[in-house]
């Protein structure tokens, strides 16, 4: 299903995609900044097992990070396929999933304009904004200090990149199956975008059971 050529696609981007989150804690020294934080909430020798728990299962990062993407690009695909059933457009699955390791590297972006953005920008920051921070996102466009917990995720899954990923999964199954753009916005429409707005309600119920 997978040739060379995808499955070196796919090596490069789990390699990047790990890189950049490696860097992106330790330019930003969020390390420190999460210490820093949970000193002023729980005693020194809780403190202790989290940092020590912390740094025991750093490694953790080299696997999750591959499985997450794997999984991702692989249900991307079917669904796709789907979307292509529905609208009757012949595309085999291992091009969708050649398309979607492809449209992954556009959230590297992401990443890259954090680290500029707290970096260079906003220097002056505390852990608890970098963590609910969503590049180019609608959360932080507006007041988030208020925002309800349960309506975190999906206003920062409103954001350009996403956008973006969605355009061009369109333009790229226009070209493929040689219809149009109109063409792979429906199949994106009706089969990508459904199980993302799923995906956000399901982590809005359990926000909102836990909170």
């Amino acid at each position: 299903m997978i040739n060379e050529k995808t499955l070196f696609r796919l090596l490069l981007l789990c390699l990047l995609a790990i890189g950049f989150t490696t860097f992106h804690h330790y330019i930003l020294d969020l390390k420190v900044l999460e210490i820093n934080t949970l000193s002023k909430k729980i005693s020194q020798n809780q403190l202790d097992k989290i940092v020590n728990a912390s740094q025991s299962n750093e490694y953790l990062n080299y696997i999750v990070v591959p499985i997450n993407i794997f999984v991702k690009v692989v249900i991307t695909a079917l669904l796709l396929l789907f979307g292509c059933t529905l609208f009757n457009v012949k595309i085999h699955l291992k091009k969708l999933i050649r398309l979607t390791i492809t449209a992954e590297f556009l959230f590297l972006l992401p990443i890259l304009y954090e680290i500029t953005y707290f970096k260079f920008i906003e220097s002056n920051h505390s852990y608890i904004y970098i963590q609910n921070f969503s590049s180019l996102s609608f959360f932080n466009l507006i007041n988030n200090i208020d925002v309800e917990p349960w309506l975190i995720y999906p206003l920062q899954t409103l954001n350009l990149f996403e956008l973006a990923y969605i355009i061009y999964l369109s333009y790229q199954i226009g070209c493929i199956s040689k219809t149009n753009f109109n063409t792979g916005l429906k199949i994106v429409g009706y089969s990508y975008v459904p199980a993302l707005l799923l995906w956000v309600a399901v982590v809005m119920f359990f926000t909102l059971n836990n909170s």
